[in-house]
């Protein structure tokens, strides 16, 4: 068996289709037909589905337009997005708290280191701008460690429909997890340089 295309994107892309030769050739039991493409004027369709279906009724007959079939698939295929989104924003959510713990306790544990360089003539100004660079980094490294190989992963959908991709609201929430994970650094240095100075540095 050799599969030559997909019919991705079409109202028989659930279906199998063969040449029907081969299909008798390996099921020569099996007669007729269980599928039937109608083609009808957009303004009738209603009725010749309805007349279908009554007429054909004791065969089983179900008549259904092309775009209602195709919005079936993708409810199917907006249901399965809509799980992992909602798993992938909890995740977020989770991972920008535990970005916000870990840079509020690495800046609570260099309080004697920062109170050290303060005794040696490092500005207030100074050490601000070193913490907060230090915290931007790492927050950029974490994003560019998990958008590079989500981009990597999408490659091949990116190549078919780069369109589809949510560009505005990927561009948002990274720029969110950037402006949270400044904003807990900016908060655990302003903690730290508001902290005595001579208990830091005995503890140094």
């Amino acid at each position: 068996l050799r599969f030559v295309a997909l019919l991705n994107g079409s109202a028989l892309q659930d279906e199998l289709i063969v040449a029907e030769s081969r299909f008798e050739e390996i099921f020569p039991s099996i007669g007729g037909y269980g599928f039937f493409l109608i083609e009808t004027q957009p303004s009738g369709a209603a009725t010749t589905a309805a007349a279908l279906e009554r007429e054909l009724r004791p065969f089983g007959f179900d008549a259904i337009s092309t775009a209602d079939r195709l919005t079936e698939y993708l409810a199917v295929q907006n249901t399965y997005l809509s799980t992992f989104q909602t798993l992938g924003g909890l995740g977020l959510v989770l991972g920008t708290i535990g970005l916000a713990a870990v840079l509020l306790r690495n800046v609570s544990e260099r309080r004697s280191e920062l109170a050290l360089m303060r005794t040696v003539g490092f500005s207030f100004a100074a050490l601000r701008w070193m913490v907060l660079a230090e915290n931007v980094a790492l927050v950029l490294a974490g994003l560019a460690a998990g958008f590079v190989p989500a981009m990597v992963a999408v490659i091949p959908h990116l190549a078919r429909a780069p369109r589809t991709l949510p560009w505005m609201s990927m561009g948002a929430t990274l720029m969110a997890v950037l402006a949270v994970g400044t904003l807990s650094g900016v908060v655990a240095l302003a903690s730290a340089l508001r902290s005595p100075l001579l208990p830091a540095l005995r503890a140094e």
